[in-house]
């Protein structure tokens, strides 16, 4: 039968699955040689899941998977830089192209190239072929380029986010419907490709100007109408290479093909033809799995040992998750307690569950417990719903009332209790901290603790995320059920003791299974990548600390804070009086737009570099921060917006929001720490952020004025002298930084004097206070316009600064030239302790490059610090057992602790002791951490 109505064809972008399968997945080489063979692996799993979800009324009949066949096309012909920017594949990959070909036809998948023409314009004369025989079209892919295709009859689906792409999706994405892509994308062009388009326009704007004119056409042939001149001049004086642009962007719908839709109908694979393929490519898992489906005997796979780089894991080689489907229907609701008692005795036997704590709230400290859910097995789950509501719209008046089916809440925890706190049986979730704090709040200690998220991060931190939900796609090859399909988003949005029990035991027994897969994972990857030592020591002991510190919270003075809201206030209004003064009239200084006018047009500054910052997307002028300060080195107003803007983010950020943050029923201030938040092992602060309250100004350090000791009480804060500087004379060898550092000197007058030929005994607040900007800057590959800003001085003055201090310490050039070639070399960058911090942009171009280089440089220094302090906090509960102290924050380089007045001297004794010696014996320093100590009714005061 011949294509046509009730047929549905799907056209797979294969180059989109390639590069996905490759970003996506660790390297992974073929055991019996060497050869690279991780994006195969991840291709032929995209296949699987696609070809496994291609059921019901909805499937495709039709299919084929189309793929680019050389670089130079007819676009060449009319452009020879189309393209010409795009970088060169990655050489590892380069091999793996054909094998994805191979792949496809093993699959009995029809496999279609063209020399001369890109896989977009067979997929559009594919498309449009196929839409006027009658049938439907589904091109499978996330590619904006393709989106010019949609309309009656051909949709596109997202097979990452499992999302489908309409009519009004394209809208969303271009502000403009699919017939009218090809003008948009001709003005704003693509760097990507290379396509010039209009200089300085952008989608938005692009979109507003078709919307306006109709067609590129008309805008072109009506531009000098454009009030605007500088976008009047550019179409005007750009049209020939605007309507070049279209040309370049607008697909072929008249490719000429050498086979017809009839040839792409669906076919089952031939196991004789599909399973040798995928034992000669080793896949153990996927030719098991496949073999089980068909009924076939797995064919033999090679056993040969693995030629792998050193610390790099391949997944094949390790043993890990069964490869079992998802099973929604095989999720069990535990109701009542024989159900539970079944499910407690598994646990015993094998040792380990994975727990998964389902809440109304994402505040662990205010959070009602809604449900658990557990899983022992892959595959295997539970969910025990115990306050779930009816989620009555016509409910006015709320009510207590529980849905039906349910355990009850005191009885599921007293069963749970003890197998939930026996030593001998391992708890393992995502993200423990949390569950740990909820579960504390009824009562249940957990212990002892595992964390696939603090596993991920120990083993992958720079590559990516280690949210559950990605995890689980790209580690799993499984996507999770998304919360929002469940609780809706915005203001319709619900909490979960309002999901259904159906839909919740789907949901919560499911992140039990992932939780535990992952953990099959990655347990066996951490040696494999000698990064167990990491976890153990720094990661999985973090997890109970942080938590007790959260709960304890801090006092925070409402009233201090809104006497400090109301001087704020007052000095902004001062600042805004002094603003107008030097602006020669008021204007909202508020307002970018505003700030920008009075700036460039009327005072008619230039950036020192010359010129005005470029205009954004609205035409506005550009006014963020690194312009003011910029701009700051020659002019007073932008340094007195600065300070506006200073004092608008503590009144809004700190002295107005910290009040709302105030727990009722504590009377503290919880803050939560994110373990897994920077790739070098430093803690983040949210909800609120106590780590970026600014000490440097006097209204800044006048916040902290807010935390107080209750009464008999004081507060003990402790913080690292320069530790990164330190570290830094340690790991490049600078001798003359030691011996300060030995001698107690006063490091920023040492370097000043090393650098400017200053005597110690003439040295200036001025002349310190910039080799102290130089010292730290350095740590971070500051550039000369860095310094600049920050000194506010000429770029040539602060570029001159740099060279110097290269010049006076030769080390730390070597240093940074040595960590560059080592992370270009091995993918990563180390602390001292073993952290990896991985680079996966070290070897890229542009300013990627220059960031990633930089991070390299910067990350075994910062990082070496935090894990320092996170030494020194997993060690100081010990320390300081038998003490009325506990400890409150930490904030980088300082641990703040509140201890009975008697006591202080006492606890800063060997809290000092513990943080000065957190280094040994792992590290042998040869430079000294020294520890300041000090105590005070406020925070303030202490430190």
């Amino acid at each position: 039968m011949s294509f046509g109505k009730g047929h549905h064809l799907h056209l797979i972008d294969g180059s989109a699955f390639i590069f996905r399968a490759y970003h996506a997945l660790p390297p992974l080489t073929r055991k019996s040689d060497g050869l690279p063979v991780g994006a195969v692996s991840g291709f032929c799993n995209m296949l699987l899941k696609y070809i496994d979800g291609n059921t019901g009324a909805d499937a495709a009949t039709h299919v084929a998977v189309i793929f680019d066949k050389g670089s130079h096309t007819f676009r060449n012909e009319m452009y020879d830089q189309y393209k010409a920017n795009r970088e060169a594949m990655p050489e590892d990959l380069s091999p793996q192209i054909p094998l994805t070909r191979r792949a496809t036809e093993a699959f009995n998948i029809a496999c279609k190239e063209m020399e001369g023409y890109e896989a977009d314009d067979m997929i559009a004369a594919l498309s449009c072929r196929a839409r006027e025989a009658g049938g439907r079209v589904t091109i499978v892919s996330s590619d904006k380029d393709l989106m010019q295709l949609v309309g009656d009859g051909v949709e596109m689906l997202d097979p990452m986010k499992n999302k489908r792409i309409d009519r009004e999706g394209v809208f969303e994405k271009f502000g403009v419907y699919p017939d009218r892509v090809v003008d948009v994308q001709a003005l704003a062009g693509d760097s990507v490709d290379n396509v010039p388009g209009a200089p300085g326009i952008g989608i938005k704007t692009a979109a507003l100007l078709i919307n306006e004119y109709g067609t590129l056409e008309e805008l072109l042939d009506r531009a000098e109408e454009i009030k605007q001149p500088k976008r009047r001049e550019t179409l005007i004086g750009h049209r020939a290479q605007i309507e070049l642009s279209k040309k370049l962007v607008m697909l072929d719908c008249d490719t000429p093909l050498d086979f017809t839709l009839d040839d792409l109908e669906i076919r089952d694979a031939d196991p004789d033809v599909l399973l040798p393929f995928l034992a000669e490519m080793e896949f153990r898992t996927i030719v098991k799995r496949i073999s089980d489906k068909m009924g076939r005997e797995a064919p033999a796979v090679a056993e040969a040992p693995a030629a792998v780089p050193e610390g790099v894991d391949p997944p094949a080689e390790l043993p890990g998750a069964p490869d079992l489907p998802f099973d929604h229907g095989a999720y069990e609701k535990v109701s009542d307690a024989p159900a539970l008692e079944r499910w407690i005795a598994r646990i015993r036997d094998l040792g380990h569950v994975s727990v998964d704590t389902e809440t109304d709230s994402l505040d662990e400290m205010r959070a009602n417990l809604v449900g658990i859910s557990l899983s022992v097995e892959a595959g295997k789950g539970c969910y025990i719903p115990l306050q779930h509501r009816p989620d009555s719209t016509d409910d006015l008046f709320g009510s207590d009332a529980l849905a039906e089916g349910q355990m009850p809440l005191g009885e599921c925890l007293a069963l749970l209790k003890p197998v939930l706190e026996d030593d001998a049986v391992l708890k393992i979730a995502h993200n423990m901290k949390y569950d740990l704090k909820v579960l504390a709040r009824y009562g249940i200690a957990m212990a002892p603790v595992e964390d696939t998220m603090l596993m991920s991060y120990a083993l992958y931190a720079g590559e990516h995320n280690h949210g559950m939900d990605e995890l689980s796609e790209r580690y799993l090859g499984h996507v999770p059920i998304a919360i929002k399909t469940l609780i809706g988003s915005g203001k319709a949005q619900r909490t979960f003791d309002k999901v259904p029990l159906e839909d919740a035991v789907k949901y919560a027994a499911e992140d039990a299974d992932i939780t535990l897969r992952l953990w099959q994972t990655f347990k066996p990857r951490l040696p494999a990548r000698r990064v167990t030592t990491v976890y153990e020591t720094l990661e999985r002991p973090l997890i109970a600390v942080l938590a007790r510190m959260e709960q304890a919270g801090v006092q925070v003075e409402r009233g201090t804070l809104s006497r400090m809201s109301g001087a704020f206030a007052q000095k902004m209004a001062e600042l805004e009086a002094e603003i107008a003064e030097l602006a020669g009239r008021p204007f909202n200084v508020g307002s970018p737009k505003q700030l920008g006018e009075i700036l460039f047009d009327e005072l008619s500054l230039t950036l020192p570099g010359g010129g005005k910052p470029k205009t954004g997307k609205t035409g506005a002028y550009s006014t963020g921060a690194d312009v003011l300060e910029d701009l700051a080195t020659i002019h007073d107003l932008p340094r007195r917006i600065l300070d506006w803007r200073q004092l608008s983010k503590l009144k809004s950020t700190y002295t107005d929001a910290l009040q709302d943050h105030i727990n009722p029923e504590t009377g503290r201030v919880h803050t939560s720490y994110s373990i897994a938040g920077a790739n070098t092992g430093r803690l983040a602060s949210t909800d609120p952020n106590l780590q970026n309250i600014p000490i440097r100004t006097e209204e800044g350090r006048r916040i902290r004025e807010a935390f107080v000791a209750p009464e008999g009480r004081t507060l003990v804060s402790l913080d690292y002298s320069q530790i990164e500087l330190r570290i830094l004379a340690h790991v490049a060898g600078i001798d003359a930084l030691k011996a300060a550092f030995a001698e107690g000197q006063d490091i920023h007058a040492i370097t000043a004097s090393e650098m400017f030929g200053v005597p110690l005994a003439e040295m200036t607040p001025d002349i310190r206070r910039q080799a102290k900007a130089i010292n730290f800057g350095v740590i971070y590959g500051i550039s000369g316009w860095g310094l600049a800003r920050n000194l506010r001085i000429p770029r040539e003055e602060a570029q001159g600064f740099i060279d110097r201090y290269f010049e006076r310490f030769p080390g730390i050039r070597a240093y940074m030239d040595e960590t560059i070639a080592f992370a270009k070399a091995n993918g990563f960058v180390q602390t001292l302790f073993g952290r990896r911090i991985n680079t996966p942009e070290i070897n890229a171009k542009g300013p990627t490059a220059g960031f990633a280089r930089r991070a390299a440089i910067n990350a075994p220094i910062q990082g070496t610090a935090a894990d320092v302090i996170r030494r020194a906090m997993i060690r100081m509960d010990a320390a300081i057992e038998g003490l009325p102290a506990r400890m409150l924050l930490q904030v980088h380089d300082e641990l703040l602790f509140e201890v009975d007045e008697a006591a202080a001297d006492d606890l800063i004794g060997r809290a000092k002791d513990v943080m000065e010696g957190a280094a040994h014996p792992a590290v042998d320093l040869s430079v000294h951490l020294a520890v300041e100590g000090g105590k005070g009714a406020t925070w303030a005061a202490a430190h």
